[in-house]
């Protein structure tokens, strides 16, 4: 049986925290890297939007199911596996999954605030740096807003939602990641002394020198890159 194959970007962060909850789902599926400016037709023929991440289920001539959203692709992938329970999943007597927790609806309320707010505003952010604009002390206290409250959070629990790690760490990594590359001196000498603990232990672990390994460009008939297990 086919794998499923997950079109990815590897500095792309809505690729990258795609490529995380698979890892941390211990489900295996076909990588094939690629870059945007050459994009592969079969990936075009399954989701014409032509964005990363894209996996198909079902490749090996199948029905095809595709999803090209990056947090469809995380509850798709800790859907069929959580060993580490980062959706928060509760069980009832009978030991059937609810449909959804308490914690996973504050957890996707939290993930929607930094997809549709805090990433606009951290790309103003980025292009202020990138083309020397005048409000680029202006666009970071935007971004500060969020920050402030995910400091907050992490003051209070090792990790942002509680003491144990969630899909909303691993959905907001990649973001806050992107924030502190901006000013870099600005940001090492910042007041977010839990940010950059919380941060840092993620930059540092094996598992995001896994998720960030630099694969050959997928062409077709290369051999399969397994990923994932």
């Amino acid at each position: 049986m086919a794998l499923p194959v997950l079109y990815s970007l590897r500095n792309c962060p809505y690729a990258m925290r795609a490529r995380i909850a698979i890892y941390k789902s211990k489900q295996p599926v076909e990588l094939r890297d690629l870059v945007l400016k050459n994009k592969p037709v079969e990936m075009l023929l399954a989701s014409p939007k032509g964005t990363v991440p894209t996996l198909v289920l079902g490749a090996d001539g199948q029905t095809q199911k595709v999803i090209d959203e990056s947090l469809d692709v995380m509850l798709w992938a800790l859907g069929e596996s959580d060993p580490d329970n980062l959706l928060r999943s509760e069980v009832t007597g009978g030991d059937l999954p609810l449909e959804k927790s308490a914690k996973l609806t504050e957890i996707l309320d939290l993930i929607h605030d930094f997809d549709f707010q805090f990433k606009s505003r951290l790309e103003a952010y980025k292009c202020a740096k990138r083309y020397h604009e005048t409000n680029l002390h202006e666009c970071r206290q935007r971004c500060e807003e969020f920050v402030n409250a995910l400091e907050k959070r992490l003051s209070n629990h090792h990790y942002v939602i509680d003491d144990k790690e969630s899909l909303a760490d691993i959905a907001i990594l990649p973001f806050i990641r992107q924030f502190a590359k901006v000013e870099r001196q600005w940001y090492l000498q910042s007041p977010y002394p839990n940010l950059k603990r919380w941060l840092n232990q993620y930059l540092q672990s094996p598992m995001f020198n896994k998720v960030m390994t630099k694969y050959p460009l997928w062409v077709k008939g290369a051999p399969i890159t397994k990923f994932g297990l």
